[in-house]
């Protein structure tokens, strides 16, 4: 089996449409029928058709359980949180229509069964970034605590709590609401951070951090513990498509006129499909 990582749809469903005939024909020519894909989060939002996008994943995904699979995104939360009246739509929100939708609770019941983490092949799939603290192990661990509070009877008071910056580092002694916002901000917003491993939620429509501030992308830490294995991750427009040995960067700007893009994690192999400019660039990611 070929496995394919896809970066951030956000709402592109025509796109996602059209890049998952090329891996299939793609995995057909390698002699494998039926390809593993794993989406990295925020398969809507932003875009022009979320509601298509969010329908066509939950079916795929239910017609062949763990054969295709989709992290959540920051975005993703957004429209569980707003669904469940634990936090106001943004006015830069296209989630009108699934939120009209005579299937919305099925929908969003089907996004609260989705992980955090994946651990593949020796390739760990966030949607955003690691905290430098964390090992491997202890991603889809703590990854697990948020997924469990998403999933059982008390996750619309999860949701409320879920908001806000702080705290901006993570800490063994976390508990509570403190602990698992953490744990999601790391997981579902991190791109840059200080040397100490603060994370950095301001500076976002650049690849790098201010001039003469000592902010780093969070992969590139020093003292970061998961450069034993492949992370892959989207969430960062401005930094585009990265693939390093052990970096696979997947968030090639589809909504805002970039590629839609798949990386397969067997050989690195790159399929791309263009995309109009859905949202201006500047707009809020």
């Amino acid at each position: 089996m070929r496995t394919y990582a896809i970066g951030d749809l956000q709402g592109c469903a025509h796109e996602a449409r059209l890049l998952i005939e090329r891996i299939a024909d793609d995995a057909l020519q390698h002699g494998a029928e039926a390809p593993r894909i794993l989406f990295v989060g925020d398969l809507i939002n932003r875009g022009p058709d979320s509601l298509s996008a969010l329908r066509r994943m939950k079916a795929l995904s239910e017609a062949d359980p763990g054969r295709i699979e989709a992290l959540l995104g920051n975005h993703d939360l957004h429209l569980i949180a707003v669904a469940a009246g634990a936090q106001r739509a943004s006015r830069s929100d296209t989630l009108e229509e699934i939120l009209a939708a005579p299937d919305r609770d099925d929908l969003v019941a089907w996004l609260r069964q989705r992980p955090l983490a994946m651990f593949v092949d020796a390739h760990l799939l966030v949607h955003a970034g690691v905290a430098p603290q964390w090992d491997a192990a202890q991603t889809m661990a703590l990854a697990h605590e948020v997924e469990s509070a998403l999933r059982g009877p008390d996750w619309i008071d999860f949701l409320r709590e879920m908001y806000g910056n702080e705290p901006d580092r993570w800490d063994e002694g976390l508990r509570g609401s403190a602990r698992l916002r953490c744990i999601v901000n790391a997981l579902t917003r991190m791109r840059l951070c200080a040397p100490d491993g603060r994370m950095d939620f301001l500076h976002k429509e650049s690849g790098q951090g201010p001039q003469g501030s000592d902010l780093l992308p969070w992969f590139d830490l020093p003292q970061r513990r998961t450069r034993d294995v492949t992370v892959v991750f989207g969430h960062w427009s401005a930094l585009g498509l990265v693939l390093r040995p052990n970096l696979v960067g997947l968030d090639s700007g589809c909504v805002w006129g970039g590629k839609l893009t798949a990386v397969c994690l067997d050989d690195r192999s790159l399929l791309q499909v263009d995309c109009p400019e859905y949202r201006e660039h500047g707009g809020k990611q």
